[in-house]
């Protein structure tokens, strides 16, 4: 019997209640209601009414933000389109996402850990990313940090706190809970900003590193980008709760939803996720409700899975214009410098290309390297049985690749 007078069940799995009445929850019974959708900016750009920040956005950063969404549109313009014209391999856009990535990152201190999916490349543009080591990586070239393992697309980069983007989905949840661990133990006040989307978090191991967060206590920020669609599996095929978000206080981690097409919003939320994941050493789960108005990827054409006028009606809401409505407002943004920004930002990106698509690829022997100190007698039988067959067979050493690289 508690002080209250009522009397709970004192299992070692939890302390609630009791009750003498049978009252199931879920759909079709007695539930929570569904959480809110945090926003600070209106359709039109308008500050809501009531709506108080903690975390205040100066002009410095707003236009950086701004400048950051821009040349992220830019790059994913032209780089789609080089993809099409056969120059890479692979590209996936962040179009109708810029927000999300751009404002949470600017939230985020630069020696947080971030490890996201493959739609996070504003996240790494505002660490200072540039788009000529994204043209690299694409092409992956001599000077790819990746040495041209990876597909295009997934970067990485050991001196902005960036993992390297992995193709199957939700494996850097998990490692993010590690990595926010270990840095809780060595007393480091900073967080893992661990991103993905809303089908990730169908993956077990989503519930994995939840679970391990909230018990280890790990301050891992979580943010999920739900945009409605798992390539073409819609979220009412995914899941029947509401939304990934419900799932966090069934965890034990404080939990919001986020309009993820405000920047101003993004930013708030994340930027308090962080304050209290390392003021409180455990996690924090975000989900920023956004939308994917172009394709999944160069793989795929989203019109067999939607509608056109769907599509059309997202891109009309388009972040980047909401936010430079608000700018205007504060007097910090006009038509002149919009068009300077984009202008600017198309010549880069296309300068990008240009200088990356010349650079020579790395070296045949460099994809024995990196893994072992010395290389083990398997890999060391392979590295000669192709180094045999190519100079059996030179015509098939793809052009602008040596043999063996000029250090040795």
């Amino acid at each position: 019997m508690g002080s209250d007078g009522v009397e709970y069940m004192d299992f070692p799995g939890g302390r609630v209640p009791f009750t003498g009445g049978l009252s199931w929850q879920g759909p079709g019974f007695t539930h929570a209601p569904v959480i809110p959708c945090f926003r600070a900016l209106d359709g039109r750009g308008n500050v809501v009414e009531g709506c108080e920040l903690k975390h205040e956005i100066g002009k410095d950063k707003a236009l950086r933000m701004y400048e950051t969404m821009i040349l992220l549109q830019a790059v994913d313009t032209i780089f789609y389109e080089a993809q099409r014209q056969g120059r890479f391999s692979f590209y996936m856009t962040s179009t109708g996402e810029e927000a999300t990535s751009v404002a949470s990152a600017a939230a985020l201190e630069l020696e947080d850990i971030v490890f996201t999916q493959y739609r996070e490349q504003g996240v790494l543009m505002w660490r200072g990313f540039t788009p000529l080591e994204m043209a690299d990586q694409c092409f992956g070239n001599v000077r790819d940090a990746g040495k041209g393992r990876q597909m295009p697309v997934h970067y990485g980069s050991r001196r902005l706190n960036f993992h390297t983007v992995s193709s199957p989905l939700a494996t850097q949840l998990p490692q993010a809970a590690g990595a926010a661990y270990a840095a809780r133990v060595q007393g480091r006040e900073v967080v893992a900003a661990c991103y993905f989307g809303e089908g990730a978090a169908s993956e077990g191991d989503f519930h994995a590193a939840l679970n391990f967060a909230a018990t280890l206590g790990a301050p891992v920020v979580f943010l999920c980008r739900n945009n409605g669609w798992a390539i073409s599996t819609p979220a009412s095929e995914q899941y029947r709760g509401d939304g990934i978000a419900a799932r966090g206080p069934s965890y034990g981690i404080p939990t919001i939803r986020v309009d993820g097409g405000d920047a101003l919003a993004v930013h708030e939320a994340t930027r308090e996720a962080r304050r209290l994941a390392v003021s409180r050493g455990a996690p924090v789960l975000l989900e920023a409700m956004s939308y994917r108005s172009g394709h999944h990827s160069t793989s795929d054409d989203s019109s067999r899975y939607r509608s056109a006028d769907e599509m059309k009606a997202w891109r009309a809401r388009d972040p980047v214009t909401r936010f430079e409505l608000w700018l205007a407002s504060k007097g910090w943004w006009d038509e002149g410098l919009a068009q300077e920004r984009r202008k600017a930002a198309r010549a880069e990106a296309i300068a990008a290309l240009k200088d990356a698509g010349k650079q020579a690829l790395p070296a045949l022997d460099q994809m024995f390297e990196d893994v072992y100190a010395e290389l083990p007698p398997h890999l060391a039988a392979q590295k000669a049985e192709v180094e045999a067959f190519v100079k059996a067979h030179p015509e098939m050493l793809p052009c602008g690749m040596a043999l063996t690289s000029s250090a040795k």
